[in-house]
């Protein structure tokens, strides 16, 4: 897994969280984004306003009971009673209108890297190649957490700059000398926490983050691989695994932790201090009598509430760590997207040379040369060949020596290498793997994926299950519309039955097939075999059955040294 470089509170970051922006901002919604942005900022205006006469009548009253007049009391309760009722809707509004758009961002923001993560295959590249670790948890876990930290913080600095500005008057008119030592103060405690605890923290949190994804993997991979797991009593080989990857989870977190309580060492001194602080810096005019106990009380709200907008940093560091964390981690993910993406449209003069597939009515490959992903090994060389409608091809050699490296190549899953293929384009041209894709939903989405928009009828459907010696699979599990694992509730040769029924009822041209009935007796195979001439469906097959043969009309060799021979099927000497 690639492991992408530690954030920092940089420039870099701020370039990185645009990009991931941007788009959203920029797009169809973003004129009813701008309209949520606008009412948002129009609320925080008015917690800033409410926070401003809070902290007024709380000095009034504070300063009436200092001088015992009830008439002054009870006329500022009575005020601040009137303000809380104005004030408690434009709270609650505030945070139901904040959800609410990153909601909106989540979903757009979402679609926006499925779109990219589903186009030209990248999610298979991606695969492929390894470029980038737990791409499911970047889209599900990291976005959401973008969306919702980005509006939190956006709101946390304007409400600080409001905050700031609101309450820097009304500090500046009871105590000049509070303001200037209030700015020093701000200025060092928000240098010593990024000195101190910055790039650290930041660093063991993107670390926590790829840990904790790599787990969650992990785990996923023993419930997929449940089966065969049991099979080889592999119980212990499996279970020290994980507790591996969760030592290393756990270790990183032990550090995040020891540096968190640094942190919150710093954090809880500064927040104390703040609170007696301007108490103690105006003391002296209050017990002078020069300064009434509620303007002490104001004076000392001000400061805190200008302190909290100038130290909005460090109050927040951890969170911003993470928050820097995961913009990192999205923009790596968007940045391999880039790459997948340019990699494909790489023109011949870049120097890199790639297989080149173009559209056609039958198929054909001429100067063939393929490679595997990385280019570290030759596997076909300058291989031409023609398969016209109706001749099937059948690919044997031993294993490793490019039989389905080359069926990959014809679906047009592989570009390394050189060379052209002309084929069929979209359904015309379909694949079989040895074991079959079963996506979830019901028994009707199996024989029609990915086509779920045609309309066929259940008695079609459960003719083509019969054709496919499965006559009984609807009954067994409630009908068509039953939901299962499919993939886990039938056998193998089951569903190799079942993909084979989903071709046969799409009827392409051309349908690869890469050892998909490995798991079936001859008698099946060979049933199934004959319904594809019988619906002038030409079979591309790898496969170490001799008896396949009489359904071919080539074989392609495959020695393994990147040498190929093409053979009639009838009387070939099956290696």
């Amino acid at each position: 897994m690639q492991s992408d470089a530690a954030p920092g509170f940089n420039a870099r970051l701020w370039r990185r969280f645009l990009a991931i922006a941007r788009p959203y901002w920029r797009s169809e919604q973003r004129w009813r984004a701008a309209s949520l942005l606008a009412l948002l900022i129009v609320l925080l205006l008015g917690q800033t306003a409410f926070n401003v006469l809070f902290n007024h009548e709380t000095g009034e009253f504070t300063s009436a009971l200092a001088a015992r007049d009830a008439e002054r009391f009870w006329s500022a309760i009575g005020r601040y009673t009137a303000i809380l009722v104005g004030a408690v809707p434009i709270y609650a509004l505030y945070f139901y209108v904040r959800d609410t758009l990153g909601l909106r961002w989540r979903r757009w923001l979402t679609d926006h890297f499925l779109a990219r993560y589903f186009d030209q295959r990248a999610y298979y590249r991606l695969t492929a190649a390894s470029g980038i670790d737990n791409p499911d948890q970047r889209i599900a876990e990291d976005i959401n957490a973008f969306t919702q930290q980005s509006l939190y913080f956006s709101m946390i600095v304007i409400g600080s700059v409001m905050q700031l500005i609101a309450f820097a008057s009304v500090l500046w008119a009871i105590s000049q000398g509070l303001v200037y030592f209030l700015v020093g103060y701000a200025i060092v405690s928000t240098w010593f926490a990024g000195s101190v605890f910055g790039r650290r923290l930041i660093a063991l949190n993107f670390r926590q983050l790829q840990r904790e994804a790599d787990f969650r993997y992990n785990l996923v991979r023993v419930r997929e691989h449940a089966e065969p797991i049991a099979f080889h009593d592999g119980e212990a080989r499996e279970m020290a695994a994980l507790q591996r990857v969760f030592e290393a989870l756990y270790g990183n977190f032990l550090k995040v932790l020891r540096w968190q309580f640094k942190l919150n060492l710093f954090q809880y001194a500064h927040s104390f201090l703040t609170a007696v602080l301007p108490i103690v810096i105006i003391a002296h005019e209050v017990l002078a009598g020069e300064l009434e106990v509620g303007r002490a009380i104001q004076a000392a709200g001000a400061f805190v509430a200008i302190l909290s907008a100038l130290t909005v940093i460090v109050d927040h560091f951890e969170s911003l760590s993470r928050f820097s964390a995961g913009v990192d981690r999205l923009h790596a993910f968007a940045a391999a997207l880039d790459q997948q993406s340019e990699a494909l449209q790489r023109s011949p003069d870049d120097g890199v040379q790639q297989i080149i597939t173009q559209p056609a009515f039958g198929l054909s490959v001429d100067k063939l040369t393929v490679l595997t992903p990385n280019r570290e090994h030759l596997l076909i060389q300058s291989l031409a060949l023609s398969v016209k409608p109706g001749e099937g091809l059948l690919i044997a050699g031993a294993s490793g020596s490019g039989k389905s490296s080359l069926l990959r190549v014809i679906a047009g899953l592989w570009t390394t290498g050189s060379g052209q293929v002309l084929r069929p384009a979209g359904a015309d041209m379909l694949f079989l793997p040895q074991q079959p894709y079963l996506p979830l939903g019901n028994l009707r989405d199996q024989l029609i994926y990915p086509q779920f928009e045609r309309a066929i009828s259940d008695s079609e459907l459960l003719r083509w299950l019969e054709r496919v010696n499965l006559p009984l699979l609807a009954d067994r599990f409630g009908g068509l519309s039953a939901e299962a694992d499919w993939g886990r509730v039938l056998s193998v040769g089951e569903q190799q039955r079942l993909a084979f029924a989903r071709a046969l009822l799409a009827k392409p041209r051309y349908l690869l097939l890469d050892e998909s009935t490995s798991a079936l007796d001859a008698a099946n195979e060979a049933q199934l075999y004959g319904q594809l001439a019988d619906l002038s469906i030409t079979p591309i097959s790898v496969s170490h059955h001799a008896s396949l043969l009489r359904h071919h009309t080539q074989v392609l060799a495959l020695p393994g040294d990147g040498s190929w021979s093409l053979h009639a099927a009838q009387g070939y000497a099956w290696q």
